[in-house]
């Protein structure tokens, strides 16, 4: 989810489109929160380990 929120961010700052960048930019912090508790040892949505 991280990368799929980079990648997302990158194409909309290159291509000028401010949904894409928004929706980057959502999906990171998503991605972050997910890793930190699984990171953490928090099971989220029943499972212990995103990938």
């Amino acid at each position: 989810m991280i990368i799929l929120g980079l990648v997302l961010l990158v194409i909309g700052l290159v291509a000028g489109i401010g949904i894409l960048w928004t929706i980057g930019v959502i999906l990171l912090v998503i991605g972050a929160i997910l890793w930190i508790l699984g990171a953490m040892g928090h099971a989220v949505g029943g499972r212990r380990h995103y990938y």
